[in-house]
C-alpha cells in the first residue's frame, strides 16, 4: 500500500471507533500528558491498535490518540508524538496529521519541551512560537506522496496563525502567565546541544531548541491547517558552565509546568472555536 492508502486505512479504522467529529488536534510533548485529565467522554485509541500508525518509544510520551470533550467542544489529542531520532522518517512523524486531515482536521495546537537559547528565558517559562528554523536533514514533504495532501511548495512566510497567537497572549495575561515570544530551532537529536551548537543556534536567530514540531507544522501548513505552537522551557542553555542535563529532567520540568499550560490551551481552544 502507498502512503495515501495507508492514511485512508487508518482514518477508516478511527472513524469505526467513534461517531463523534472534531476539527482540532492538540499534540502533547514530553511530560505534558496531564492535559488529558480535563477531557470528558473520552474514546482512547492506543497507537499500536491503529493500522499503520507509528508507536511512541520515548519516556513522557504515552502513545495514544484520544477524542474527548472540553466543555461542549470535541477535540483530538495525541498523547505522545513521533520523532526523527526514534528512527522514523519525517513522513512517518507527520502521518497522524495526514490521517486526521482525511476526517476533518482544520486546526492544530502543538506543545513541546524545549531548551532555552535566549538568555532572558528561565526554566518553566512558556514561549509562544512565532517562527522556526528547520535544521532537520530532510523534509516531511519530500517525495511524490505528499502531493496527495496539498501543494508541493507551501508558503511558510507565516506558519503560526497570527490571530490565534494574539488570542493566546490575551489568555496568558488573564492567567498571569508571562508568555515569551520567539523562534524555535528544530534539530534531530537525540544528543543534547554542545556549547558551540548553542552559540550557533543563538547566532542564527533561535530563542529555543527542540527535537520536534517543525515537521508537523510544515505538513499542517501544506494541508492549510491553522497552527498554534507553545514551548515549555525546560532548561537554560548557557554555553558557559553548562551543567549536565538529562531527558528525565526535561520530563520533570514539563510536568510541573503542565498545569499552567493546560489552562492556557483550554482557554485558547474554547475561545478559538466559538
Amino acid at each position: 500500500m502507498n502512503y495515501l492508502d495507508k492514511a485512508k486505512a487508518s482514518a477508516t479504522y478511527i472513524q469505526s471507533q467513534t461517531i463523534q467529529e472534531a476539527d482540532t488536534l492538540v499534540i502533547l510533548g514530553s511530560g505534558l500528558g496531564g492535559f488529558v485529565e480535563i477531557l470528558q467522554d473520552c474514546t482512547t485509541l492506543p497507537y499500536s491498535q491503529i493500522p499503520y500508525f507509528p508507536v511512541s518509544t520515548v519516556e513522557g510520551h504515552s502513545g495514544e490518540l484520544i477524542l474527548g470533550k472540553v466543555g461542549d467542544k470535541w477535540l483530538w489529542v495525541m498523547n505522545g508524538r513521533f520523532h526523527y531520532y526514534e528512527g522514523y522518517e519525517l513522513e512517518e512523524t507527520v502521518f497522524p496529521l495526514r490521517v486526521l486531515s482525511l476526517i476533518g482536521l482544520k486546526k492544530l495546537i502543538v506543545s513541546n519541551a524545549a531548551g532555552g537559547l535566549n538568555p532572558a528565558y528561565r526554566v518553566g517559562d512558556f514561549m509562544l512560537i512565532t517562527d522556526h528554523i528547520d535544521k532537520f536533514p530532510s523534509n516531511a514533504l519530500r517525495g511524490k506522496d505528499s502531493e496527495s495532501f496539498g501543494v508541493r511548495f507551501p508558503d511558510m512566510s507565516e506558519p503560526y496563525d497570527l490571530t490565534w497567537r494574539n488570542l493566546a497572549k490575551e489568555k496568558a495575561l488573564t492567567l498571569g502567565i508571562n508568555l515569551k515570544e520567539g523562534t524555535y530551532t528544530g534539530v534531530t537529536g537525540p544528543s543534547l546541544e554542545t556549547k558551540a551548537e548553542i552559540k550557533y543556534y543563538r547566532k542564527i536567530g533561535g530563542d529555543a531548541v527542540g527535537m520536534s514540531t517543525v515537521p508537523e507544522v510544515i505538513a499542517a501548513r501544506q494541508m492549510n491547517i491553522k497552527v498554534l505552537a507553545l514551548s515549555v522551557i525546560t532548561n537554560e542553555c548557557e554555553p558557559v558552565d553548562n551543567k549536565a542535563f538529562a531527558h528525565e529532567d526535561v520530563v520533570e520540568v514539563a510536568k510541573i509546568a503542565g498545569e499552567r499550560l493546560r489552562k492556557l490551551v483550554e482557554l485558547v481552544f474554547i475561545r478559538g472555536n466559538k
